[in-house]
């Protein structure tokens, strides 16, 4: 596929044999991303597991400490007392049954993120086949499955993210948008890494980070060296 000439002209100020320190990269990725929107910014980590094996999976969750710049929308899964907690703590949408059918029969997908109190998983399980493939579905590990619905939500308001594995061993998330700034884009890089390494299986082998990838919506990638971590 043919790159425009903005996007050309970014990659050219891209040594791609180079391995930039993490700080250098964040501020390459902001002076290559010329787009007259203010783009996001993602990482894509390679790591060197095997998704295949139930016990090489990488999953769990993290609070950016400078958000990802995107107001996230929060569906929760509760009744009674947590359902009226989850509405006091800002919730988006709060229901039970009545959302499963919404889901089921007018393919409603206006949120971001799914959290259910664990006496729920019941119902929330019906909609496996169309939450899964979509990343929505709730999980103890990515702490969507919880009885402090208010907590779960105010971290997902304040930033936190969910990483997982992607069926070629690739991590894709989110840190952050142009305007950030070098300094805040590289606390949010710093804070997912390291919580990704903390997050390593036991069962992985030899190198842990194959490759890490910094990159704009529009921007050309810039690999990031590593080795501080």
């Amino acid at each position: 596929m043919k790159k425009g000439k903005r996007y050309q002209d970014s990659a050219k100020l891209v040594d791609r044999s180079v391995q930039y320190d993490p700080a250098e990269a964040c501020a390459m990725v902001i002076n290559t991303a010329k787009a007259k929107f203010d783009e996001t910014v993602e990482v894509h980590m390679r790591l060197g597991v095997d998704s295949r094996h139930a016990d090489q999976q990488v999953r769990g969750s993290v609070v950016l400490p400078n958000g990802t710049g995107k107001t996230r929308r929060v569906l929760v899964f509760a009744k009674d007392d947590k359902a009226d907690a989850a509405l006091a703590a800002g919730a988006d949408y709060v229901g039970g049954m009545d959302m499963v059918e919404r889901i089921q029969k007018e393919n409603f997908f206006d949120y971001d993120v799914v959290v259910a109190t664990p006496d729920m998983m019941g119902i929330v399980g019906r909609l496996g086949k169309v939450l899964g493939p979509k990343g929505l579905m709730p999980s103890p590990k990515a702490g969507t499955v919880t009885a402090d619905v208010e907590k779960a939500i105010a971290e997902i308001k304040a930033g936190k993210i969910e990483y997982r594995l992607d069926k070629t061993n690739i991590i894709h998330c989110p840190i952050g948008k142009v305007s950030f700034g070098p300094e805040k884009l590289n606390e949010n890089l710093d804070t997912l890494v390291n919580a990704i390494i903390r997050a390593k299986p036991a069962a992985a082998k030899g190198q842990y980070i194959k490759s890490c990838v910094l990159a704009s919506t529009m921007g050309p990638g810039v690999k990031v060296s590593t080795v501080k971590y």
